[in-house]
């Protein structure tokens, strides 16, 4: 009788323990009843501009499409490059599983900073010159991620400058303390090379210095080109209002700085990027692959968008061959 009782007390006690560990909690459970894990990640970026805001919102869908709970530490630099040691330095001592880095100087920051916690990085340029990476193909190390630098990308701009607008002298106002600018003003001026066109170059260190420093193109050159520099596009419209008063077609880097005034873009959506530098981070936070051993991507779908109101402004006549997709 004694040692039915004791099995009766098992049992029950068994069946109170089953039951508690299928409760649910605020962080999930497992098909299993475990509560589910919930990351922290931490995140820099560079500056406010659409472009990376759009793709810090496909890396959060992707982490969200692959069941992922995640508690997000955004931090922003606001332009400010020396801040960026500081926004690192507080993710790392705040215990983060995972950084995700939303331009070239919040990468490079974050990577010199800690050699143990993943960092996936997106809207970077040249990861190899900016020593976030070994190679595209073997990253090495603890970092990895997508760029938004299409191979094809600046030289079909620069052949339709020319064979499509004429264009002789291409303006290019950045940030020459960003590599990531530097990079792509450098890849210019080797492909213009071969074109009988030249580069004039315009400075700037803040976004204030923006607007004079396009003015101070006026009369040398005859087009503008915008790359993805942080400085520049998040002071678009100044660059936008010389522009259209001049009458200068603009070529721009990305789709938002076409929605924001910019004349056509050969681009990508970035937060097709951001979402695909989410899918690995997926990998990473799964224990599926390290980020030495995932291949850095690059945008996929690159196409020509113009901006029908600006063609108009400027006085351009969109020829029906160019196939724009998108207007504003």
């Amino acid at each position: 009788m004694r040692n039915n009782w004791k099995k009766a007390l098992v049992a029950i006690v068994g069946a109170a323990l089953l039951l508690s560990a299928c409760g649910t909690s605020s962080g999930g459970s497992t098909s299993t009843g475990e509560k589910a894990k919930t990351y922290k990640i931490g995140v820099t970026q560079i500056v406010e501009h659409p472009s990376l805001n759009a793709a810090f919102d496909g890396f959060k869908q992707a982490l969200e499409d692959a069941g992922i709970e995640a508690e997000y530490d955004p931090q922003n630099a606001q332009g400010d490059n020396s801040a960026n040691t500081t926004i690192a330095n507080n993710l790392i001592s705040s215990g983060v599983d995972l950084i995700f880095a939303n331009s070239t100087p919040s990468a490079q920051a974050v990577a010199g900073a800690t050699k143990d916690i993943p960092i996936v990085f997106t809207s970077v340029t040249d990861a190899v010159s900016a020593e976030l990476v070994e190679s595209l193909e073997s990253p090495g190390g603890n970092v990895t991620g997508t760029i938004d630098n299409h191979p094809d990308a600046i030289p079909n701009t620069m052949k339709f400058l020319k064979e499509e607008l004429g264009a002789k002298k291409v303006g290019m106002v950045f940030n020459s303390g960003e590599a990531n600018s530097r990079a792509q003003v450098d890849a210019v001026k080797e492909i213009l090379k071969e074109m009988d066109m030249t580069v004039v170059e315009a400075s700037v260190a803040t976004s204030a210095d923006v607007k004079q420093a396009t003015e101070s193109l006026i009369g040398k050159v005859d087009s503008l080109y915008i790359i993805t520099d942080n400085t520049v596009v998040s002071a678009l419209e100044s660059v936008v209002s010389v522009a259209n008063e001049q009458k200068l077609p603009m070529m721009v880097g990305e789709f938002d700085s076409v929605k924001r005034g910019g004349l056509a873009a050969y681009g990508f959506e970035y937060y097709d990027i951001g979402y695909e530098a989410g899918q690995m981070a997926v990998k990473i936070l799964k224990g599926e692959n390290k980020p030495a051993d995932l291949p850095v991507q690059v945008p996929q779908n690159l196409k020509l968008i113009m901006n029908e109101d600006t063609a108009e402004t400027i006085g351009l006549s969109i020829k029906d061959e160019w196939k724009a997709e998108f207007s504003e």
